[in-house]
């Protein structure tokens, strides 16, 4: 699971509906230590913006936090560092070194499905044979 998806699933937004139909019933949901931090970069954003309280945000991320603990965790290793930088050298499609590490995680982690709304994300996942939910 992405950022994308992550901060759907607290804050709402249009698509949160369809992330939690797609996420009902699995219980083997990695979420990486990059997802989180960039969900923290997200509510920095909406807080800075004023279309969130702080207070508020802080919830969320802690919220978000225990959902982390309490998933499979995936690393960021040298190797998959590594994974991504053939990635962003060999894909046709453009992707962004974040998405590249999302990316290189799941490969890694021999995930099945890529849980994104990012649109680069969701090409590139689909180019390396993975499926991407939801299906949108």
């Amino acid at each position: 699971m992405d950022a994308s998806a992550l901060v759907k699933l607290f804050v709402p937004e249009p698509e949160s509906d369809d992330l939690n139909e797609a996420l009902v019933g699995l219980t083997d949901v990695i979420v990486s230590d990059l997802a989180l931090t960039e969900m923290a970069s997200a509510l920095g954003r909406r807080t800075r913006e004023q279309r969130l309280a702080r207070a508020k945000a802080q919830r969320l991320y802690r919220e978000a936090s225990k959902l982390h603990a309490a998933s499979h965790r995936a690393e960021l290793t040298p190797p998959i560092h590594r994974r991504a930088e053939q990635l962003m050298l060999t894909l046709a499609m453009p992707l962004r070194a974040l998405d590249a590490l999302h990316l290189a995680t799941a490969l890694d982690a021999k995930a099945a499905t890529v849980v994104t709304f990012d649109p680069r994300l969701r090409d590139a996942a689909s180019s390396q044979g993975l499926f991407v939910a939801p299906n949108t």
